[in-house]
């Protein structure tokens, strides 16, 4: 039996190899003891479940161990984003949610999410609680009969994100719209929310296919040329995307550019707080941009900054005043909702932001430019050895180089992987994945070509090594 190890939001695996029935019923059994142990005063779980091949077959093996516990089990009868299972899960106060989704990974892995009875991602203490479970309880497995009731997702999460949207100034400025699912579990619920609410959109990739088109249903630029053709062809305004569970979202403007997350982060904190008047503080990754401290130093907004993973941002929503947090891989969560990141909700917030700024997409991020100073992004995914990977990052704590591409080092960050800063706040960060041969190198630089150069050195030093 393979190792099962949690990661940043949940457990994944390949299909047949890692994620497999007999392990899926360790993790659901996991999952029940560690309800079991909170005492819950709902019997009550939610299981629901994305478009990857067998999935729902997955998602009822899951549901069954928790009926066999004693628990409640609601299955979904149809893909449908994870933050309706983490919103549905606080709102009914039940003992939790299960999502079986492997997000934005490709199609050969699944996945298990745990949604606390706070409506968000398992904190790093429930992680470690679930872990600690694993295989210490033989599955019980109640029978097909007695195990999980199939529900239709119910109507309260989209009253409630639509009450979040001002449709009325969309409705105005009358924008074109594509939105893309990338054949995940959004489907068509952000073209039925804004048909719903008189705004003209056209839906691309809304169908399930477990093999999401040939591309990972992850919403970054090089997935998203089926996103750029239509808008182009549609002569529309923006483009607005979501990844294979609907947690995360990615952007186009008019002109087919990639809007990243980081720009994405920076549009909706100006517009909360300028335009509608919110406030509090701002949480972003260690991986997120610069450009957010300084909106936030020249806003008045205090600014935390935590390791990647939604479930450290979530950890400090559940604590604190926080008016938004956001992470480099589009995920983007704000008060008044979940502490979770919502793919449906800021999409419709971004078009919202757009509709009010009576300007382009482009004019919007080159007026952040202006304002704040130009940023430029990359990152890259090296499939390195896991040890490998380690090594690499612990010499670069250990021993960073005083300079690097031409610029002279300020301080090194170890709060997640390594991150060398450099004194005109470009920086470079590597960080090994804990679950799988992958070697990440983040970058941010003043300029296309200077983040060109740090990130071809990242990856010769990775080579190197």
């Amino acid at each position: 039996m393979s190792q099962i190890k949690f990661g940043t939001d949940g457990w994944r695996g390949v299909i047949g190899r890692d994620f497999t029935f007999e392990n899926v019923e360790v993790v659901a059994q996991a999952i029940a003891d560690y309800m079991e142990s909170q005492k819950p005063a709902s019997r009550a779980v939610l299981v629901g479940y994305d478009c990857r091949f067998m999935a729902k077959q997955f998602a009822r093996r899951a549901a069954e161990v928790l009926a066999g516990n004693g628990f409640q089990a609601e299955l979904l009868d149809r893909p449908f984003p994870t933050p309706y299972v983490s919103y549905e899960a606080k709102r009914r106060g039940l003992a939790g949610g299960v999502m079986v989704t492997a997000s934005h990974n490709p199609p050969e892995f699944c996945g298990i999410k745990f949604k606390a009875p706070f409506g968000g991602s398992a904190t790093p203490a429930i992680v470690k609680e679930i872990e600690s479970r694993l295989h210490q309880t033989a599955p019980r497995i109640a029978s097909s009969a007695e195990g999980a009731n199939e529900v239709t997702p119910r109507q309260e999460y989209h009253d409630h994100v639509k009450s979040l949207i001002d449709f009325r100034v969309i409705h105005r400025a009358k924008p074109r719209v594509v939105v893309d699912a990338m054949h995940g579990a959004a489907r068509n619920l952000l073209g039925q929310i804004l048909g719903e609410a008189g705004v003209e959109c056209l839906a691309i990739r809304d169908h399930p296919d477990p093999l999401f088109g040939g591309v990972f249903p992850e919403p970054t630029e090089e997935n998203l040329g089926a996103l750029r053709t239509a808008i182009l062809k549609a002569k529309a305004g923006i483009g607005l995307a979501t990844d294979g569970d609907a947690d995360r979202l990615g952007a186009m403007d008019g002109e087919g550019n990639y809007v990243n997350t980081h720009q994405i982060l920076g549009l909706l904190i100006l517009h909360l707080v300028r335009q509608r008047g919110w406030n509090g503080k701002v949480v972003r990754t260690v991986s997120q941009s610069v450009m957010i401290d300084r909106i936030c130093q020249k806003l008045g907004l205090p600014c935390a900054i935590v390791p990647i993973g939604f479930k450290n941002i979530a950890d400090l929503m559940l604590q604190e005043d926080i008016l938004i947090g956001g992470e480099e891989s589009g995920g983007v969560g704000i008060k008044n909702h979940i502490p979770e990141r919502d793919g449906i909700l800021i999409s419709l917030l971004l078009l919202e932001a757009f509709a009010h700024s009576g300007r382009t997409l482009k004019e919007g991020i080159e007026g952040l430019w202006k304002e704040f100073g130009e940023f430029h992004f990359r990152r890259r995914d090296l499939h390195v050895p896991l040890e490998f990977g380690k090594n690499l990052v612990q010499e670069l704590r250990d021993n960073p180089p005083t300079r690097y591409s031409g610029l002279a080092l300020r301080r090194v960050d170890d709060l997640d992987g390594t991150k060398l800063v450099f004194t005109d706040e470009s920086w470079i960060l590597f960080r090994q994945s804990g679950t799988e041969p992958l070697l990440r190198i983040y970058c941010e630089a003043g300029s296309v070509d200077q983040v060109r150069d740090m990130m071809e050195q990242g990856e010769s030093l990775a080579q190197a090594h």
